[in-house]
């Protein structure tokens, strides 16, 4: 768990490496804390006017949890394939909330599955999908929708996560944001 003054930090780089991002200027944020110095993972999302506006993390740790959120909160405003780039005049208007991620461990049993405690992770062959633990919760989706639309982002069909070909992780998520 972070503490609120870790929390504020991670916000902070957040917010000026999307600020940085969006001007295309560069930005190398520092921090002593050595627990954000640590290896870590997590997804940056960027809502404006409560709407989803960008979101891109990763699952793995590969570097320092606070350069990882400032470099996921860049690929959020600049290289979410679904929507375009953020614009210098959106950025008043954008949220930030981060989710810090847990490594991810196979499903056992789908009833393990806790909607609002667990994201998942699908595979089958090229196609993956992920869903953050607080996607179901906002779409107030039970645990068999949370799988069936885990399948729909990994471009598979509704009820694939009952076949015995396909992988299943879940994973926990520390997820906070600007509006608390």
């Amino acid at each position: 768990m972070l503490t609120q003054e870790q929390r504020k930090s991670l916000l902070r780089i957040a917010r000026e490496s999307l600020e940085a991002a969006v001007r295309s200027q560069p930005y190398q944020p520092q921090v002593d804390d050595p627990e954000l110095r640590k290896p870590g993972a997590a997804f940056v999302t960027l809502k404006e006017h409560g709407e989803l506006r960008g979101c891109i993390g990763t699952i793995e740790p590969r570097e320092p949890l606070f350069l990882n959120v400032a470099h996921m909160a860049r690929a959020s405003a600049l290289e979410d394939p679904r929507f375009p780039q953020v614009q210098p005049a959106e950025v008043p208007d954008l949220t930030i909330d981060i989710s810090v991620m847990s490594p991810p461990a196979p499903v056992a049993d789908v009833d393990d599955i806790e909607v609002g405690v667990h994201g998942l992770i699908i595979e089958r062959g090229e196609n993956k999908g992920l869903l953050l633990p607080q996607v179901p919760v906002e779409w107030g989706w039970n645990r068999d929708e949370f799988l069936d639309h885990t399948c729909l982002k990994a471009g598979l069909p509704r009820g694939s996560w009952r076949s015995g070909d396909c992988k299943l992780y879940s994973f926990a998520a520390e997820v906070f944001g600007e509006e608390e």
